[in-house]
């Protein structure tokens, strides 16, 4: 028996955000086995560097100052109630609305990603680490990455979709 074509595009989406967040628990793996805690190893002198970070804030350390049982409970919380958000998107979007699809099993995948390390870790583990002339952007991981990857989708999708939408 073969699966309806709509299933099994719905489950392709699904096995790039489980794909996503695997290569997330690898690297992340990667660093935490082989660079000691602010241990830094430089890939390109002066642009990039792979460093081993730990983040118990939000993006980019936002909010890391928060005390302890609240900060566990808002970078819980929150991740939980946007993953359950994004699977009603997916299950309401069609599933032939490619950016869109792609965008938020690409949220998704990254989101499971940084979830796990908070729940189970405590923090975030971020390693990529860039300079662009005298400008050191914060470190991130391949969650990070995802996320911003499928909101960039999501945006493109919202601008295409409108330009077909807008009337003459």
């Amino acid at each position: 028996m073969t699966l309806p074509r709509s299933l099994r595009t719905r489950l392709l989406y699904l096995a790039l955000s489980v794909f996503l967040f695997s290569l997330d628990r690898v690297t992340k793996s990667m660093v935490v086995d082989r660079l000691s805690l602010h241990e830094s190893v430089s890939v390109v002198e002066g642009f990039f560097h792979l460093t081993h970070i730990t983040n118990t804030g939000a993006l980019f350390g936002l909010m890391a100052g928060l005390s302890s049982p609240l900060r566990g409970l808002i970078f819980i919380t929150v991740p939980v109630l946007a993953i359950t958000l994004i699977l009603i998107f997916q299950f309401h979007a069609r599933e032939n609305d490619f950016l869109a699809q792609v965008g938020l099993s690409t949220i998704l995948g990254g989101a499971l990603g940084n979830l796990w390390d908070r729940v189970f870790l405590g923090h975030v583990i971020d390693f990529l680490d860039f300079s662009v002339a005298g400008f050191h952007w914060p470190a991130f991981n391949i969650a990070d990455s995802c996320i911003c990857l499928g909101v960039l989708s999501l945006v493109l999708d919202l601008l295409w979709r409108e330009q077909r939408v807008v009337p003459s």
